[in-house]
């Protein structure tokens, strides 16, 4: 495999994790849906641009702020214990929700500060003041720097980071799309099933990060 063809195998990781990492209904869907389902298509849609320009900032913090510690195998190996609990707590809590989650404390905190007015802003201010968005990404970041799926360069950090905003984008403009074509027919029952399915996803992605944790304990057991 090519140097450019590596760099699109990372533009299509990040497509796919920048759409996933979306579908669990968390605050900023809800505001979709309950905003779309009043005002349309466009304001549904802006709420999601508004999110994706915040999620992508966070995203890029992520990556650029903690590329030098995958360096040190210890440091990884903490980090990976890190994005274990992480997903397994994310992935529990959402797969025992009784209901749509409501905003953090502290995106209600910034909201009451900035006081957003248009659709773009109440996206942008609402993932911005969500603080747990910050370290689901170092998780991500650990997760595929540490098996080498983006590479420590400017220039494979970037492809991803590129492909991470189109899917971020692709999945609001779907979601804008099919609340203003449903509108008020989409129920909180439908949204509590796509949490607790999203929850179930990431107790396997866990998993799959419980296995590669014991991996290396048993690898350095034998080399003990």
């Amino acid at each position: 495999m090519d140097h450019f063809q590596q760099l699109m195998v990372t533009w299509g990781i990040g497509l796919a994790v920048g759409f996933a990492i979306c579908i669990p209904v968390g605050p900023i869907n809800a505001s979709i849906v309950k905003e779309g389902a009043r005002r349309g298509f466009f304001w549904a849609l802006m709420i999601g641009l508004g999110a994706t320009v915040m999620e992508i900032i966070y995203c890029a913090m992520a990556f650029a702020s903690f590329a030098a510690f995958f360096t040190s195998p210890n440091i990884v190996a903490v980090m990976e214990l890190g994005s274990f609990c992480l997903m397994f707590f994310l992935g529990l809590k959402y797969l025992l929700t009784p209901g749509v989650p409501k905003e953090p404390h502290s995106a209600e905190i910034v909201q009451e500060k900035l006081h957003p007015h248009s659709a773009f802003m109440i996206g942008f201010v609402r993932t911005m003041g969500n603080l747990g968005i910050l370290p689901f990404w170092i998780a991500i970041a650990v997760f595929f720097m540490s098996r080498g799926y983006v590479k420590p360069t400017l220039e494979s950090k970037t492809f991803f980071i590129m492909g991470v905003t189109l899917g971020v984008t692709l999945w609001f403009v779907l979601l804008a799309y099919v609340v203003g074509q449903l509108r008020k027919k989409l129920t909180e029952k439908t949204l509590i099933v796509t949490i607790r399915v999203s929850g179930a996803m990431m107790l396997i992605w866990a998993g799959f990060i419980a296995v590669k944790i014991v991996s290396l304990l048993a690898k350095k057991g034998v080399g003990g």
